[in-house]
């Protein structure tokens, strides 16, 4: 039904149709959201990439669970999630780092995400010393850059109705090793 969904919204959203809203809790509980690009979604969970050391990163590590929300407006539908997290492998990452664009590639070493930043400079040459440093070389993917993937434990399908009588179909488990179960809800 996800990718079903999915394959939808790459008809009709204009931008990113792999757009997700990803909601960490930092060390205190305080909830934090952001969106971020799917990259890979399959029966063993969804995947994003980004920097281990950026406040989602680190959120992550301390606190390996997390909610998704997929929301695609031209279909008036949306999808949410809430699982268990867990890194992607190496092989995964490297993978995926391999099929990035060369700059894109850059800017992952680039940056120290979420970190202060003095001025834009600073930014700019971070990239102009890495871009020496790799020359024209295959660009490594950094050790401070990986991927996670959420493992669900529930997902809603909501879909708009006339009168705000909307559907929403619930799966849930308790673990991921367990079958699903499949309820109705009120708007």
């Amino acid at each position: 039904m996800f990718q079903d969904w999915l394959e939808k919204a790459r008809v009709s959203e204009l931008n990113d149709p792999n757009g997700m809203a990803l909601a960490t809790v930092d060390e205190t509980g305080l909830p934090d959201v952001r969106m971020v690009l799917l990259k890979a979604a399959d029966e063993q969970g969804f995947v994003f990439y980004t920097n281990l050391e950026s406040a989602k990163g680190r959120e992550l590590a301390a606190n390996a669970k997390a909610a998704l929300c997929f929301h695609w407006k031209s279909l008036r539908r949306q999808i949410r999630v809430r699982g268990l997290v867990t890194r992607v492998s190496d092989a995964e990452a490297d993978e995926y780092f391999a099929s990035r664009p060369r700059q894109s590639q850059i800017g992952a070493w680039a940056s120290r995400q979420s970190r202060p930043l003095e001025s834009r400079f600073e930014l700019e040459r971070e990239v102009a010393r890495y871009v020496a440093k790799f020359g024209l070389g295959k660009v490594p993917r950094p050790p401070h850059w990986s991927g996670f993937r959420i493992v669900p434990v529930s997902m809603e399908f909501w879909r708009d109705r006339p009168f705000r009588l909307h559907d929403r179909l619930v799966f849930e488990r308790e673990t991921p090793d367990e079958p699903w179960r499949t309820s109705r809800r009120f708007p």
